[in-house]
């Protein structure tokens, strides 16, 4: 499975006085489990971009390809594109609407013409893979926690038994601790699936701790590709278009200009602390 661009743009407002560039000439392949991190500044064009890979937004000029497919050619179903590649919105609890939590998540592979038991037994999966107690299931979703809700909908996602799952700030609005068992659990649903995940976040941290590779954009156009240590050392370059890497980077420049023989390629606190540790006493630390 492979998602591809070629030369994607899209433009608001062809043609009129309004017309403004959203995307410009991007390119790029995201393979069969990787997990993307796209960073941006507001309106940089991460939002219309993920729109593209899913069919939501057509472009403007350009391609997008689905395992070698054009998504947009006669006769393809973009119904079907749309149950391998599964999209989250930014807060996708605005999307519950059923009755109850476990009716929410068997709207989607009820929609696929699956029987009324593989439906249900994928929304018990899927529920499962969240993290959410069956004590929740028969609640009404508006009675849940943010991030209980956050679950709820990532689930119904879920249930479609997506290839790619696509996370536009899954995190926002969340306290420090539903963060982090959001995050965590989508990285489990990577190394237990081997599904790709595109997530779009604002968080450096976030990035440097849970993605292998880095998209960054800027005013519609892809200006960095890579690990998040070779993006990372652009940092001043991600000032400049108002993002920033994660603090543990300062710090690290800052010992290194100070003499202190630390590695340059490091993005966590965690792999700060282990170089630290054993810079002080030959690594015998936890």
């Amino acid at each position: 499975m492979s998602i591809r661009a070629e030369n994607l743009t899209y433009v608001y407002g062809q043609g009129t006085a309004m017309e403004q560039y959203a995307l410009r000439n991007v390119n790029f392949e995201i393979l069969d489990g990787e997990f993307v991190g796209l960073i941006g500044h507001t309106g940089s064009g991460k939002s219309t971009l993920i729109q593209h890979l899913n069919g939501l937004i057509k472009p403007t000029g350009g391609t997008v390809y689905y395992d070698g497919v054009d998504i947009h050619s006669e006769g393809y179903s973009l119904r079907e594109l749309r149950s391998k590649v599964g999209l989250v919105f930014q807060y996708p609890e605005h999307q519950l609407f059923e009755v109850d939590v476990f009716s929410d998540v068997c709207y989607g592979p009820k929609n696929l013409g699956l029987t009324k038991e593989e439906t249900e037994q994928r929304a018990r999966d899927a529920l499962r893979l969240v993290g959410l107690e069956e004590r929740y299931w028969e609640q009404s979703p508006f009675e849940l926690s943010g991030g209980q809700k956050r679950r709820v909908a990532i689930a119904g996602v879920l249930a479609m038994n997506p290839r790619v799952l696509i996370l536009d700030e899954p995190t926002a609005g969340l306290d420090p601790r539903g963060r982090d068992e959001i995050l965590d659990e989508i990285r489990e649903l990577h190394s237990e699936r081997n599904m790709s995940i595109i997530l779009v976040s604002h968080s450096m941290e976030d990035m440097a701790k849970y993605a292998g590779r880095l998209m960054v954009m800027n005013q519609g156009e892809k200006v960095f590709d890579g690990s998040p240590r070779e993006v990372f050392e652009h940092y001043r370059e991600l000032e400049a278009i108002g993002l920033a890497a994660p603090e543990v980077t300062y710090i690290v420049h800052e010992l290194r200009d100070h003499g202190v023989p630390i590695g340059d390629d490091i993005t966590t606190v965690e792999e700060a602390q282990k170089a630290i540790l054993k810079l002080l006493g030959g690594g015998n630390h936890d």
